[in-house]
Order: structure tokens, then sequence, then C-alpha cells
């Protein structure tokens, strides 16, 4: 009962703080502002990327928790396009095949239940010549002994955070779906504690 109480009363503005770290917002507008027309955001969350999309006029916004998304109401009531919120797993999309050009995700890929599913889901629903676009904290590999606690703390971290694995290598889990990189960036975010800290921007295309 006290851990379903943090899941639907502290996590998620817990979450909603830390995903306003100033360097995550700058990456936000980086990753969203080329964006145009309809879009699919798996992982919208409380609404932190509505601001930076300047092109959009639909936004589905795939949310399954509903605790989280009651936090982005006020965002969306601010929101001059339409947002339909649609509350279902990133692993079985309700879209048709090739039905959509943009399908985004930030920070969400990590807490992803079984990633290769929801990845091989992305592949089916986009569009030849569709966008994945998306930012996220990934396994370090240029650092070893951050990449052995990311694989000693990742078993807390699901607990706590939602299932979000610290140790994903999100670069290859792409390639293994078949996208091709059109833009890959790691970079290290200012503000997150190192075991974090390692973040990768792409943008992956569907030939």
């Amino acid at each position: 009962m006290i851990y379903k109480f943090y899941q639907q009363h502290i996590f998620p503005h817990v979450l909603n703080q830390v995903m306003q770290t100033p360097s995550l917002m700058d990456k936000r507008r980086e990753l969203l502002l080329p964006i145009s027309g309809k879009v699919l955001e798996i992982g919208f969350g409380t609404g932190l990327n509505l601001p930076f999309y300047q092109q959009v006029n639909t936004l589905y916004a795939l949310e399954p928790n509903p605790d989280i998304y009651h936090l982005a109401l006020q965002r969306l009531h601010e929101t001059p396009f339409h947002v339909q919120h649609i509350q279902a797993s990133a692993e079985k999309l309700p879209f048709a095949d090739n039905s959509l050009d943009h399908i985004v995700s930030t920070w969400t890929l990590c807490s992803i239940a079984h990633l290769e599913q929801a990845l091989d889901e992305v592949y089916r629903v986009l569009k030849v010549g569709g966008t994945f676009h998306l930012v996220e904290h990934v396994l370090h590999n240029e650092r070893p002994n951050i990449q052995r606690l990311q694989n000693l703390l990742t078993p807390i971290q699901k607990r706590l955070a939602d299932g979000c694995h610290l140790n994903r290598d999100i670069e290859r889990a792409l390639k293994d779906a078949e996208l091709e990189l059109k833009e890959c960036l790691y970079f290290d975010a200012a503000g997150i504690p190192a075991i974090g800290q390692r973040m990768l921007l792409a943008r992956a295309i569907k030939r």
C-alpha cells in the first residue's frame, strides 16, 4: 500500500520537477522545434514538451499512467493545437501500419518494460521515410566505473522510478530495430548525477 501511494502521489511530482532541469529543457527545444504536422509522443508525462511543438497541429499523447497525465492538465489548457490522450502501452500502439510521419520520445525508452517490442511497434507505424525523434539517458560506454554502477543500481532504480533502467544501450536498440540513424549526438547533461548524466539525442528514419 505504501509503494502504491508513492507511485500515485509522490513519484509523479518528483518526475515533474526533475524533468524540468534546465539542461534537459534545452534539449527538448532542440529536438522538437523542427517537427511539424501530426505527431505521436510516446510517454507524454506531464506535458513538458508542449511549448516546444511550434509547428504541430495534432499531438497524440500516449501516456499509460493517469496520475502522471493529470499533472499535464494546466499545460493542456494553454496549448493552441489539438492534443488527444492515448492511454495505451508503447508495446502495442493503437495505430495502423505506415500511418505516422513523426514519433517522439523524451526520457521514456528507459522505462518501457519490453523495449524491443516497443521499437518494433515504432517501426511498424512509421511511414517509409518517417522519423523517430528521441532523447534518452543511456549506458555510459566510455566510463566503465559509471557503467558498473548503472548495472548494479538499475534494479533499485526500476522500483523507485516507475521501471527506469539506467543501463540501456539505446543506439544499439535502434539499430537492432532496423531504424537508420540520421542524427546521433551524445552529451552529458548538466545538473544530473553522473550515474544518469550520459544522454543521447537522436533522429532515426524508417527506410
